[in-house]
């Protein structure tokens, strides 16, 4: 089952290249058929060119460059209507992400022959290295608001590293968030229609360069509305999105 990786970058030449190399490394070290497609968010610093010279060490690297619309949920959703495997995860390109977890999301869902793979930092073996205090709070009071309002047991819908089967992610299509509400968007959309999923532990480090491109005060009331579309089909849909048996 070939593995696509769908990695969003705007401004990242300080850390894109650390990722790639980690995130190749161990990809090809499990033996695991992969791409890793990098979606060059129309980056105002040098990243495209640091993409070009990774491309000289790393074979299965594919990248673009969104003329526009920009932003994280357009950019992420550029890379998910071109990636070309069975199985496709969303990673970000600040190091947040460990490369070991992916592997174990990837081997969770050929073993367990689930259509979703979804991590959680707050269960038995997840971890979080320098997590901003403050972040904290707010992502754990959202993520206790979302499993309240959509009924689920998961904790973690708002972290974006995620794995999908391909046909997963056309089942849950059209997408709606152009930005960080994307994140809530695929995950519940998958549980809503009926989509099966295993969660692992999975672990998250600050990034090391750069800063962070989510902009808690813009995304409230655009996370809302994305909990609201995804309750409200939840609820009145009739089925009608709802996985083919």
């Amino acid at each position: 089952m070939k593995l696509s990786v769908v990695i969003p970058a705007y401004n990242e030449e300080e850390s894109i290249s650390e990722t790639l190399l980690s995130l190749y490394g161990t990809l090809d070290k499990y033996g695991i058929d992969h791409e890793i497609w990098v979606t060059n968010d129309n980056s105002k610093d040098n990243t495209a060119g640091v993409l070009k010279e990774l491309q000289k060490q790393i074979p299965t690297l594919v990248f673009e460059t969104n003329a526009g619309p920009n932003g994280f949920g357009y950019a992420v959703r550029y890379g998910l209507e071109r990636f070309s495997g069975d199985c496709v995860a969303v990673f970000m390109a600040d190091m947040s992400d460990d490369p070991e977890d992916l592997v174990k999301y990837y081997q969770t869902m050929i073993r367990e022959n689930v259509d979703c793979v979804f991590g959680s930092r707050w269960i038995k073996g997840g971890k979080v290295i320098d997590y901003p205090p403050h972040k904290k709070v707010i992502n754990r009071i959202a993520n206790f608001i979302v499993r309240m309002i959509m009924r689920i047991d998961y904790n973690d819908t708002t972290n974006a590293f995620k794995l999908y089967k391909r046909e997963t992610m056309e089942g849950i299509k059209p997408f709606l968030s152009p930005h960080f509400n994307l994140t809530i968007e695929l995950p519940l959309k998958s549980i809503v229609r009926g989509y099966t999923y295993a969660i692992v532990p999975n672990s998250w480090t600050n990034r090391k360069y750069g800063e962070s491109k989510l902009k808690i005060k813009e995304m409230g009331s655009r996370y809302f509305f994305i909990l609201m579309y995804c309750w409200v089909e939840k609820h009145f849909s009739m089925g009608d999105y709802m996985k083919k048996k």
